[in-house]
């Protein structure tokens, strides 16, 4: 099964799928422990990443959907990326059966909007081409990925404890009103 992977521009960033030549920078942003500080507190080997960037591909082949690249108009590079996929975490029938968001941006693209403008453009495409419930899980002192959660939506259906660590799991059943 072949799937095409949309492009998405808005007036700041394009949502793009990941191409081979990617794979450095989402490798070097994926090391980077401001980065994952309030994802899993522990950069990526190289080798950690290379499957991650083969699953964000495969995932558009089987589901339908994926993680698209963040490229930030005017920048050569990819800055991050945003989308959904199934994650398989073993939270239970209320967060495991369905897509989950994601969205990760590289330090110089933070604090701009673009996670934002990036995340409300995958939610459009989303809620237009597959629709649904979708959720997603945030660190509690992940501010700023709390903010961009409520901008579309989501609201807190419990807190879970992982590696030791708190998380709030949260759900969107559509678009806001």
């Amino acid at each position: 099964m072949s799937r095409t992977i949309p492009t998405i521009n808005t007036s700041r960033v394009t949502l793009r799928a990941m191409r081979a030549e990617d794979f450095t920078r989402f490798a070097e942003i994926w090391a980077i422990p401001e980065v994952v500080t309030h994802i899993s507190g522990k950069p990526r080997s190289k080798p950690q990443s290379w499957d991650a960037f083969l699953r964000n591909a495969g995932h558009w082949q089987i589901s339908g959907f994926g993680q698209w690249a963040v490229q930030p108009h005017g920048v050569a590079q990819m800055a991050g990326q945003c989308g959904f996929f199934f994650g398989s975490r073993g939270l239970g029938d209320d967060f495991d059966p369905f897509p989950e968001a994601g969205w990760v941006l590289s330090p110089e693209a933070q604090g701009k909007g673009l996670g934002l403008d990036a995340v409300q453009a995958a939610h459009d495409w989303f809620d237009r081409v597959i629709a649904g419930r979708t959720v997603c899980m945030i660190t509690p002192e992940n501010t700023a990925s709390l903010r961009i959660a409520d901008a579309l939506g989501y609201a807190f259906m419990r807190e879970v404890e992982s590696d030791g660590e708190p998380l709030c799991l949260m759900t969107r059943k559509g678009p806001p009103v």
